[in-house]
């Protein structure tokens, strides 16, 4: 049990890691026996006098997270063993989940995201484990971004962490996007949008005294017509544990083509199966460094850096770079000041100027614990947007409250923010 006053960062961390299945580790990550989750939840207002107003580039970005995020967003379960036979648990999740992109939940649709049933410790997988359902998996993230620069969720099955040589291994077998379509007069078959999905996963690599290197790989193959195309990616990263005491590095390196590159499928996640529409001139290529430290208990700081370029012979090329940093100084042992500056630059393919947005937030914050990722995290904010007159279309076209900025180039926030994992 999590205890309600986190003592120690590695505690807040192991908990973060456990119940999210994001942040430093690759691996499919087993949900935690009992009941999890995550939720966010706020209010706030603007300088327009209206909803709060949150500030992105869209299109191929992320924005930075803290005082900017406009939604509501909940998700939770249960993870429960069913039986120990010979040595091999049979463990079984289910969760739901629901989102609403306004501070209200409203009535949000309620789902199911994850529903399946694991068998763990497997003596002929060398003891590792085999599953069959629906499921989060592989899906580490640059918190300040909430981009998990690599997801493989989706409904299928496989087998993880079966120990081979240095490493670990898992292959996962997925079917994406399993809709056919129909004509609405006939009734008669026109195409279909899924696809099959495999993931091959080798993580743990050791090559440096703390240093491990995490492979990642997916072959998509399209199952419509003539006009759907397969697709692929390969993702490398390096991890370096306690650095700086108990900090952690991550370095990635990325690329993807047609549906290999994630476009299509929300917030465009490489490592899932993007649209089949996509051909192979549709590239992406990703390299990112993302760094955390604790270098002292009661201050942490997490530093980001991303560049990121998609090409496609109709679209020609547009690249977004983003640096972004988070410090957190804790005055008490439940009572923080973080702050977040981050910013953003795309390309666009015709030539013109590029687009560029600073968004820099503070927030006084009562958090259960000193820690970078101690959580629960109790909120008050304001953020300041400052973007150019080539940005504007895009700020406006992404805000959640509409193009409330008209010709502006720039504006302010303030509100009340929840965000907790469970």
């Amino acid at each position: 049990m999590m205890k309600a006053r986190l003592k120690k960062l590695p505690v807040a961390l192991a908990m973060f890691l456990a119940f999210t299945n994001a942040g430093a580790a690759t691996g499919a990550g087993n949900d935690a026996e009992g009941f999890h989750g995550y939720a966010r939840v706020g209010v706030g207002t603007s300088s327009t006098h209206g909803p709060q107003s949150c500030y992105g580039l869209g299109g191929n970005t992320m924005k930075y997270r803290l005082g900017n995020e406009c939604d509501a967003y909940l998700e939770g379960g249960y993870t429960g063993n069913f039986a120990t036979v010979e040595g091999v648990t049979y463990t079984g999740t289910i969760w739901v989940n629901t989102y609403s992109p306004n501070s209200d939940f409203g009535d949000a649709k309620v789902g199911i995201v994850k529903a399946y049933v694991e068998a763990k410790n497997i003596d002929v997988l060398n003891g590792g484990t085999a599953w069959i359902g629906k499921r989060f998996y592989v899906r580490p993230d640059i918190h300040m971004l909430d981009l998990q620069y690599i997801n493989l969720n989706g409904t299928g099955a496989g087998v993880d962490q079966v120990k081979l040589g240095p490493g670990h291994f898992s292959y996962a077998f997925f079917k994406d996007n399993d809709v056919n379509n129909f004509d609405p007069l006939t009734g008669a078959f026109i195409n279909t949008s899924a696809a099959i999905r495999q993931n091959f996963v080798y993580q743990d690599i050791p090559v440096n005294p703390g240093g491990t290197i995490d492979l990642v790989t997916s072959i998509i193959t399209a199952q419509g017509k003539e006009d759907r195309h397969n697709g692929w990616q390969v993702s490398a990263f390096h991890r370096q544990d306690k650095v700086m005491g108990n900090g952690g590095n991550t370095f990635g390196v990325q690329y993807g083509v047609g549906p290999g590159t994630g476009i299509g499928v929300g917030n465009d996640r490489i490592g899932a199966a993007g649209s089949t529409l996509l051909g192979s001139d549709v590239t992406r290529a990703r390299i990112f460094n993302d760094l955390w430290v604790q270098p002292a208990e009661m201050f942490g700081l997490e530093f980001v850096a991303l560049a990121q370029r998609d090409k496609s012979d109709a679209g020609g090329s547009s690249t977004w770079t983003t640096l972004g940093v988070r410090p957190v100084y804790a005055l008490t042992r439940n009572f923080k000041l973080v702050f977040e500056l981050g910013t953003d630059r795309v390309t666009v393919p015709n030539g013109g100027p590029a687009q560029r947005l600073t968004k820099l937030t503070f927030a006084p914050t009562i958090s259960a614990g000193p820690g970078l990722f101690s959580r629960p995290e109790l909120r008050a904010f304001v953020t300041y947007g400052k973007w150019n007159d080539a940005a504007t279309a895009s700020v406006n076209a992404a805000n959640n409250a509409g193009p409330v900025y008209n010709n502006r180039t720039s504006g302010a926030s303030a509100g009340f923010q929840l965000e907790t994992w469970f």
